[in-house]
């Protein structure tokens, strides 16, 4: 295969930096554009001495920001980028269950507006790949697909609502544009060995048995019998590269999902079990929990965003049946989350004291 060029925006992102990586150690780049904001300079500066040692591509730092019209790049990169560029990956977003209305419309929705309009401006485009998230759904409940962009009744947050209003933009191109979506589960550290490099999702709930590891025992919180989709970086990050590339990905959607997801409970225990040797004794309501974590000192203490109780309650399902199909006859699987846990805790317990891993709670 003949070797591309890429704009990848949101560097030094965690999915961004596993997904040029990736890219390096497949051979599919001769040159890549990594556009990154001012304020993050140093950090994509590290980041790239990371990748260097993958691949002889060229590896370009571009300083900018997606919400302003070009991506705020300098006129000749502009210039450079719009003759050169076949590949653009569209990561940049904020991605925090708490951000407020105003910075998530502005960089999720205006920005991904920009990037579309961007991207009509580039001569050799074989393929715009966007991400966005399985949670779009929002409160819908039963089989989601894959083909449906269905506004829900509700959203949970303001995340949500601007990633499906960013990818109803995307949509709209796909007819004019090469474009394929990517709406990822919960995505975790590596499957192999945990590493990650912040502790969000799933690791809120080690946050709070860390904290409440003194009591001998700790409840379950709810019933727990809603499924929660939680997917390994590295099944992200090599799935939709390879569907980023096949033409059978052109002018799709797929949900990069676990097909086989836990329940709530299931994932609670054997993370309690992993982490402290304890099973869950009784069980509080999520009210009440919702109620406790209403209480800024509360949410700093057990480390725990308010947000995150929601997706112990969602009842809907996601269907991954084109990304399954679309993915036959290659290595790239899912694995079940039941045998990743254990690295996911070890790793956690290793760095819990880091506080550059953890996430900032309001």
């Amino acid at each position: 295969m003949e070797k591309g060029i890429y704009l990848i925006t949101g560097f030094p992102g965690f999915l961004s930096q596993n997904i040029v990586g990736e890219l390096l150690k497949q051979e599919k780049a001769s040159k890549v554009y990594l556009l990154h904001l001012h304020s993050m300079r140093k950090q994509a500066e590290e980041g790239m001495r990371k990748l260097r040692f993958l691949s002889d591509a060229e590896i370009i730092l571009i300083e900018g920001d997606i919400t302003q019209t070009n991506l705020d790049m300098a006129e000749e990169e502009i210039v450079e980028i719009r003759e050169e560029v076949e590949y653009v990956w569209h990561l940049a977003a904020i991605y925090d269950l708490a951000v407020p209305q105003d910075l998530a419309q502005k960089v999720n929705v205006e920005g991904t507006r920009q990037v579309n309009d961007f991207c009509q401006t580039l001569r050799r485009l074989k393929r715009y790949v966007y991400f966005s998230t399985a949670f779009i759904a929002g409160s819908r409940e039963g089989e989601l697909m894959e083909n449906e962009l269905i506004r829900p009744e509700r959203f949970h947050n303001f995340y949500e609502r601007t990633k499906y209003e960013a990818e109803v933009l995307v949509d709209e191109w796909k007819d004019k544009l090469p474009i394929t979506i990517i709406r990822p589960g919960i995505v975790k550290g590596n499957s192999e060995t945990g590493e990650t490099v912040k502790f969000d999702g799933p690791y809120f709930i080690m946050n709070m048995f860390n904290r409440l590891s003194f009591l001998p025992w700790i409840p379950f919180l709810g019933e727990g019998t809603s499924y929660i989709n939680i997917v390994p970086v590295e099944y992200v990050v090599k799935a939709s590269i390879y569907l980023g590339h096949e033409e059978a990905g052109n002018g799709k959607t797929y949900h990069l999902t676990d097909p086989e997801p836990l329940m709530v409970r299931e994932v609670y225990e054997q993370i309690l079990w992993h982490m402290l040797k304890k099973k869950p004794k009784g069980r509080i309501p999520l009210s009440l929990s919702n109620w406790a974590l209403g209480f800024r000192f509360i949410r700093r203490y057990l480390k725990v965003e308010r947000e995150a109780l929601d997706y112990f309650t969602l009842q809907g399902k996601f269907n991954c049946e084109h990304a399954q199909r679309d993915l036959e006859g290659t290595s790239i699987l899912c694995p079940s989350l039941s045998s990743q846990i254990e690295k996911m805790v070890e790793f956690y317990v290793e760095h819990a004291s880091n506080e550059r891993l953890h996430v900032k709670i309001d």
